[in-house]
């Protein structure tokens, strides 16, 4: 097929993919909901186009976490990229690279942040989840800091976890070892598994130390998602806080409150997320709740948005609602299901092209313009023009 968008992205990777580990990427929580709001309200949003504006070829870079990128989005953490391509995690990391934006490991991942940090040059994040295992999460904290990671990724928003339906029907994070219905499903997709087996049998490297946790990648997301810290509280923030001396964000903020504390415990920058609609069935969309929470925090403080994004115009208007940045997920995680690092290339080369033309038709001629005209360029559906 041809792809031109990321929704051909997202078909071609079901076309791939085994169907446990598409699902896994694709759905949502209880009846998906908030997955499906995400989306539907970036639709509702329209953006004032205007004409014999500029012939300039639009500037796309911008700041956030104090770091000029040359993009507006980066990408942000999913987990166990390295089953869905071989590698995974180093080769969305290098395309990242290549096109002058950042790239979060997972706590779920199959490469470790130093194996990272070791074989890709470039902007590198981690994302933190709080495990019950304090020594653990010290040793997790200890190779990032090893690593030279700057900036460090606190996902808030998953100490209970939603019951995602598709997963729980192929036993993804349940099942410690594949089911004969698993291994018939990936042996339906014979390019998929000649990659990923190539390189042996995935397994967590971060948990080499710890037979505990079980050996493979199956046994081992089932063990992390056991050990889950559910009794997390701000004064573990300030903990976190204490022991990171680099940048630290917290993702998974949903209201104006959270938003605030977050601020006061130190933060440096907040991620307004519902976890791409997998948590809380019935929460608001992102995008919704964006502009509320900005003016709450204020606007000297970085704020970054995700979920639902599959154009280059939802970037432009979370960057026009006040967002310092978008991150993106399942966006990139189906580019590189299709084809590895080329792929992400592509993703992120789709989004470029569409920023820049849907600029350039909004008479503005880069995202700095962008942000200083602010939400005076989009409205919602039915709203004053």
């Amino acid at each position: 097929m041809t792809i031109v968008n990321i929704d051909d992205m997202r078909e071609a990777a079901r076309s791939r993919l085994p169907k446990l580990f598409f699902d896994y990427i694709d759905g949502g929580s209880f009846g998906e909901t908030t997955l499906a709001a995400n989306r539907r309200d970036f639709d509702d949003l329209v953006l004032e186009q205007r004409v014999l504006a500029s012939g300039r070829i639009p500037d796309l870079a911008t700041t956030f976490f104090g770091i000029r990128h040359d993009l507006p989005f980066m990408l942000g953490p999913v987990g166990f990229l390295g089953l869905y391509r071989g590698r995974g995690e180093m080769l969305a990391a290098r395309a990242a690279a290549a096109a002058g934006t950042g790239f979060c490991l997972s706590t779920f991942s199959i490469a470790s942040i130093g194996s990272l940090a070791q074989a890709v040059t470039g902007e590198l994040h981690f994302q933190l989840y709080m495990l019950d295992d304090r020594g653990l999460n010290e040793e997790l904290l200890a190779a990032a800091a090893e690593a030279r990671v700057a900036t460090l990724f606190l996902t808030v928003d998953c100490t209970v976890t939603g019951i995602r339906e598709r997963d729980v029907r192929n036993g993804f994070r349940s099942a410690t070892r594949p089911t004969p219905a698993m291994l018939a499903s990936m042996m339906m997709r014979p390019a998929w598994l000649v990659d990923l087996l190539r390189l042996g049998l995935p397994a967590v490297e971060a948990l080499e130390k710890h037979p505990e946790f079980g050996r493979g990648a199956l046994e081992q997301a089932a063990s992390l998602s056991r050990r889950m810290d559910r009794t997390v509280s701000w004064d573990d923030v300030a903990w976190l806080r204490s022991r990171w001396p680099g940048k630290l964000v917290i993702k998974g903020i949903l209201s104006r409150a959270d938003a605030a504390l977050a601020r006061q415990a130190g933060a440096d920058a907040i991620v307004v997320s519902n976890h791409g609609g997998r948590q809380l069935d019935g929460a608001p969309s992102t995008i919704s709740v964006l502009p509320g929470i900005i003016d709450h925090v204020g606007r000297d403080f970085d704020v970054l948005v995700d979920g639902g994004i599959r154009r280059g115009a939802d970037i432009v208007k979370a960057i026009a609602l006040g967002a310092s940045g978008v991150l993106l997920g399942r966006a990139y995680a189906f580019a590189l299901a299709v084809g590895g690092e080329a792929g992400v290339a592509q993703a992120i080369d789709i989004l470029r092209t569409e920023i820049a033309i849907t600029l350039a038709l909004m008479g503005l001629g880069s995202i700095d313009e962008l942000k200083a005209a602010g939400s005076s360029v989009v409205r919602r559906v039915g709203g004053p023009t």
